[in-house]
């Protein structure tokens, strides 16, 4: 089922997760039993993280080498696990950096053929290698891009004339950012660019994690004025160690409130998650009594703190 339906036919607002497939060579029944975990919630879809390949660099006996890599295949496999093992629908994320637009038609049409057919389309942080585009081949600079080739595979334009192409029927998503994205002037220009996705066929957004939900409303309310009508669902991430004070603010250009990053400085570092999951608990439960469409939880790797969370609100 798409995402916009799942969100149409609900009566209550549901909760929904996001995790990241093993890393090269990883043992799958970790992902097994977390996804087993997740289930419990009753989760209408769960997206899926994807990865281009990187540049790293190796010291070897004559010096640094460098090596290219993907460190996290496998997202197209866990997709048709959780669709098909778990009869969760599953959302891919689809990337610019890294791939070329023939690549992301080939990973398409092979969405197409498992039924998948949702997909979360963002440009993706650059990962310091950029493929060359050899014998013709194109690559998507920004999210605009990439969800215009997907409103036409929608339509059944392929990169190539083909006879009788079948039309896709992807359910496309894409990323906001409450506090903006860290590369625009500011607030106003990166809606600008949430409108251009939604006029190239996004049809919900998913947000950036926030830690203070003014962000959030103030962010809808922005959105609304610039006529984006459709739903804009809040992405949770829960602190959970005092590291994540300064590495999530790096990372993800989002802020972290005085009053929460204190409060984990202050505790000895075994009580940063239980403090992560208290602050998550009120900001979920105001983000559900304001009616918000779903809650979207950064998981990645570990159910116990949001598991945390659900146990608090009981839901």
């Amino acid at each position: 089922m798409r995402v916009t339906e799942h969100l149409e036919r609900a009566a209550d607002p549901f909760i929904t997760f996001e995790i990241i497939p093993p890393t090269r060579g990883g043992d799958l029944a970790s992902l097994l039993g977390l996804i087993e975990e997740l289930i419990t919630h009753r989760p209408p879809f769960i997206d899926i993280t994807s990865h281009a390949a990187e540049v790293e660099y190796v010291e070897g006996p004559t010096g640094y080498q460098k090596r290219i890599k993907r460190k996290r295949p496998g997202t197209l496999g866990v997709c048709a696990l959780i669709q098909n093992k778990f009869n969760v629908d599953a959302v891919p994320h689809i990337l610019c950096e890294g791939f070329t637009r023939q690549e992301t038609e080939d990973f398409l049409i092979e969405l197409r053929y498992l039924d998948i057919d949702n997909v979360l389309a963002i440009r993706g942080d650059s990962s310091g290698y950029e493929k060359r585009l050899d014998h013709g081949r194109s690559r998507n600079l920004y999210a605009t891009d990439l969800i215009t080739q997907i409103t036409e595979m929608n339509k059944g334009i392929y990169l190539e004339d083909l006879l009788d192409a079948a039309p896709t029927e992807f359910c496309i998503g894409a990323a906001g950012y409450p506090e903006k994205h860290f590369e625009a002037p500011n607030l106003t220009a990166d809606i600008a660019r949430v409108k251009q996705k939604v006029d190239a066929g996004a049809e919900y957004i998913v947000t950036q994690m926030f830690f203070d939900n003014r962000h959030y409303f103030d962010f809808v309310e922005a959105c609304r004025a610039q006529g984006i009508t459709v739903p804009i669902i809040p992405g949770i991430k829960i602190l959970a160690t005092q590291r994540q004070v300064v590495s999530i603010p790096r990372t993800f250009h989002c802020e972290i409130p005085a009053a929460l990053a204190d409060e984990v400085m202050a505790a000895p570092e075994a009580d940063a998650p239980h403090i992560g999951i208290e602050w998550a608990t009120v900001q979920t439960r105001e983000l559900l009594e304001a009616g918000v469409p779903s809650v979207h939880f950064y998981v990645m790797q570990s159910a116990r703190l949001v598991n945390g969370v659900l146990a608090a609100l009981d839901v």
